[in-house]
């Protein structure tokens, strides 16, 4: 499960990110360039995570966050749920808008380490059973 502990340390670094260099003040993130690298770095763990799971079934299709969420749908409607937030937080918000608010990092982050965590207690059960 090499996938869920890249995906956890890409997890740290975006917290690191934002903690050493983003400049918190009353809850506002003040430095956006590392908001916006905060939120890229974490949801690229959570699809290193997902990219794990899914396997290479349908490598020629684009992976496109429409695949993503067509994929989960199939696997399990709460976990389709934590990845559109932390989608919309850290990529769109985040990555792409660099959003400052201390709070609404911190739910993107949660919900990005809920995914990794059921990410990898899936990968387990299935290893555990094929052996």
């Amino acid at each position: 499960m090499e996938a869920t502990s890249e995906a956890r340390r890409r997890i740290d670094n975006a917290k690191g990110f934002l903690s050493n260099n983003a400049k918190k003040e009353d809850g506002i993130y003040y430095d956006k360039k590392y908001v916006k690298i905060a939120g890229h770095t974490a949801y690229t763990g959570i699809l290193l995570a997902l990219n794990e799971l899914l396997g290479e079934k349908n490598k020629k299709t684009s992976r496109s966050v429409e695949w993503y969420q067509q994929e989960l749908r199939s696997i399990d409607k709460s976990l389709l749920s934590r990845f559109a937030t932390a989608y919309q937080i850290l990529h769109i918000d985040m990555g792409y808008q660099g959003a400052k608010s201390a709070q609404l990092a911190s739910l993107g982050l949660q919900q990005a380490e809920k995914i990794i965590d059921w990410v990898e207690t899936r990968l387990t059960k299935t290893q555990l059973k094929n052996q």
